[in-house]
């Protein structure tokens, strides 16, 4: 086990935090809603997005953090997210199918453009299981305020954003998260929170926060302490602590329930 500096895993977990501060919420919509891929399918996009940019040299040398990319990884959401709320309109009863083919597609598209590129495997992962150990301050100031502005659309208006603002709202969040802790951890931050508490009513917010937030903990320490790629291990956290948390909340949620009767 190595000597743990815990002020290198501090920008780490403050990213993400500023991650789960919209993931939480929007997690337990996407619950909801029933359409539980739509995280992976329009983060694979944002994904392709970066790697048209790469190539193109949009943004060279940098793959993850320039402006090109950004714009990039935008413009390829957003038209996931037109594309998702126009199919939710003409075919409801297959959209979670939809949003799985258009996953897999961006996924093979990725592959396909990467494969004769010498640092495609390495390109690749970053994107999929992320950076996040090396997050630095400097890229959360401009994350946090985007974060921000989603949060106060979101708590301001929710569902009366209707299905074309919600998926521009979910593009523009995933769109910044995949650039700082990967596709994996988009999907995580999303998903674990909002199963290990979709049983609870009052209180279920602060309860997916408190999850992911530990999670996000567990998983950089235990990355620090073993070197071992940070974003897996999170995402392993995330995971496991939603098992175990599932069923504990689950109990308390009934006996809430049974109690106010």
């Amino acid at each position: 086990m190595n000597d743990l500096d815990l002020g290198l895993l501090a920008a780490p977990f403050a990213a993400g935090l500023l991650v789960l501060a919209t993931h939480v919420p929007l997690g337990q919509e996407v619950l909801r809603r029933g359409i539980i891929f739509i995280d992976l399918a329009v983060a694979q996009v944002a994904a392709l997005g970066v790697i048209v940019a790469h190539l193109l040299e949009w943004d060279a040398p940098e793959l993850a953090h320039g402006f090109g990319a950004q714009a990039a990884a935008a413009a390829a959401a957003l038209s996931a997210a037109a594309l998702l709320t126009w199919t939710e309109r003409r075919w409801p009863e297959i959209q979670e199918a939809l949003i799985g083919l258009l996953f897999v597609l961006a996924a093979s598209l990725g592959i396909l453009l990467l494969a004769n590129n010498p640092h495609g495997g390495e390109h690749m992962k970053e994107l999929l299981a992320g950076q996040i150990l090396w997050v630095g301050w400097s890229a959360l100031a401009p994350a946090a305020l985007l974060y921000g502005l989603l949060l106060a659309v979101w708590f301001g208006l929710g569902r009366r954003l209707g299905a074309t603002g919600f998926y521009l709202l979910f593009a523009l969040m995933v769109t910044a998260s995949v650039q700082l802790v990967g596709v994996y951890l988009v999907f995580a931050s999303l998903i674990a929170p909002a199963v290990a508490t979709r049983t609870l009513g009052r209180g279920r917010l602060a309860a997916g926060y408190a999850v992911g937030a530990a999670g996000y903990a567990a998983g950089l320490l235990l990355s620090a302490a073993y070197d071992l790629p940070a974003g897996a291990a999170v995402v392993c956290c995330l995971g496991v602590l939603a098992l175990i948390a599932l069923p504990l909340l689950a109990r308390g949620g009934q006996s809430g329930k049974l109690g106010g009767r």
